[in-house]
């Protein structure tokens, strides 16, 4: 039996597929029929989720196709479920498109795996076990678990993760292909990895719980994306570092009113234990810091603020390093991948005031109020160098869709992964 082919063509479709049509049928397969000048990648992802729709097992991409456009397809056809394999067309992209592809894959998995399969522990093992198998011997890694993380000081993820009965885990991965222990650390990559986000005693509606099993989406990106560098022959050294937990309500959660207290002496009190992922990223970005890398990414699905702002097309960004956001900013570009600047000065540190603590996890309303994406970031650059030189925030609004849409499949998008395996590369 032959295999389902899926051809470019800048002519127009036969007329008995409508007038304006952009996809039509052959006896072979299908033609997806794009501007001749204008942006194709709209048109192809549209055609992709109609392709996939059709439950077809496998495709060949034929005839004259750029890296992008394959990509812009492969992004749309791979449904979470069961989804369809891809030959690409023969160019000379196929063993880039493989490398990118995998990297994809195994992000999208991670994020689209149930709650109950994916623990804390489960979430760091795999990220681990993944990357040593493209790093091989220049991959070392350890983990802090549970009670531990409270005794060696790591209190926002202890505390946020505490109510489970499942531990949370701090990974600490080394790739250092220099084989020098003494090498300077390059970069750090930081990730948010809630494996289930229930609101804690700020609890979600069920609506809104629906889908927390992706607020681990950040830990999967920026993990995704070192293993797409590592097969892209990285010669840096970079550190991984996945901030994981459940955050779950039973008699030893942490409760609204706690204060914690962080590794460099900032107290912070909890007005919101819904707003759990910056109290997890700050021990991470303390311990990239302790590093003095000058590099520090750190990828989060945050704030519900950044996707008011950007909708699910874009990656929100923000830094106190203007060249440090330039950079993300033309490595998105440069990849076709949404990143889109956010507004973060050192006052907004202080949007978040306590009576009781430096500073409190939130505003005591919903969705933290105005700003909300922008005063998360103000939080997070208190854990970092006091100018927050080399460091960048992403917000992930583009990191997940609940449902299907005319261009992208329901689940993770894995859309991030090669912008920042760029940076790896370059910055």
């Amino acid at each position: 039996m032959s295999i389902f082919s899926v051809s470019l063509s800048t002519g127009k479709a036969p007329a008995h597929w409508g007038e304006n049509a952009r996809l039509s049928m052959t006896a072979d397969g299908a033609v997806i029929h794009v501007n001749e000048n204008g942006d194709s990648t709209r048109l192809i992802r549209q055609a992709g989720r109609r392709i996939d729709g059709l439950g077809i097992a496998e495709v060949q991409l034929t005839g004259n196709w750029s890296k992008e456009q394959q990509w812009a397809f492969a992004l749309s056809y791979t449904r979470a479920r069961k989804p369809g394999s891809i030959r690409w067309a023969d160019t000379g992209d196929v063993a880039e498109l493989d490398k990118a592809y995998a990297a994809l894959l195994f992000t999208r998995s991670l994020v689209n795996d149930t709650p109950e399969d994916l623990s804390p522990e489960t979430l760091a093992g795999r990220a681990a076990q993944w990357i040593q198998s493209l790093g091989g011997d220049k991959v070392s890694y350890s983990m802090t678990v549970g009670e531990a993380l409270q005794k060696a000081g790591w209190t926002g993820i202890y505390n946020v993760g505490r109510g489970s009965e499942r531990q949370p885990v701090l990974l600490e991965l080394d790739y250092n292909p220099t084989g020098n222990n003494d090498a300077p650390v390059d970069a750090v990559l930081v990730g948010k990895g809630i494996t289930f986000d229930s609101g804690g005693y700020s609890i979600k509606s069920s609506e809104g719980m629906l889908d927390m099993k992706c607020d681990m989406g950040g830990a999967a990106t920026v993990t995704g994306a070192l293993g797409l560098a590592i097969s892209q022959g990285l010669k840096k050294r970079v550190k991984l570092l996945l901030c994981c937990a459940e955050n779950l309500i039973s008699g030893h959660a942490y409760k609204l009113g706690d204060v914690l207290t962080y590794k460099n002496g900032l107290t912070v009190e909890i007005v919101n234990t819904d707003a759990e992922g910056r109290l997890v990223l700050a021990d991470g970005l303390i311990r990239a810091t302790e590093t003095g890398a000058p590099l520090i990414i750190n990828a989060a699905t945050l704030t519900g603020a950044a996707t008011v702002a950007l909708g699910n097309d874009y990656h929100a960004v923000f830094s106190m390093d203007d060249d440090a956001r330039q950079a993300m900013l033309e490595a998105g570009k440069a990849e076709g991948e949404g990143f889109w600047p956010l507004p973060l000065e050192k006052w907004h540190q202080d949007k978040c005031p306590s009576a009781f603590a430096d500073t409190a996890n939130s505003r005591p309303m919903k969705g933290g109020g105005g700003g909300g994406a922008s005063n998360a970031a103000g939080f997070l650059s208190r854990f970092v160098n006091e100018e927050g030189k080399g460091w960048v925030h992403l917000d992930l609004a583009a990191a997940y869709n609940g449902s299907a849409t005319p261009e992208m499949p329901a689940g993770a998008t894995g859309i991030g992964i090669r912008s920042i395996a760029r940076m790896l590369q370059q910055y």
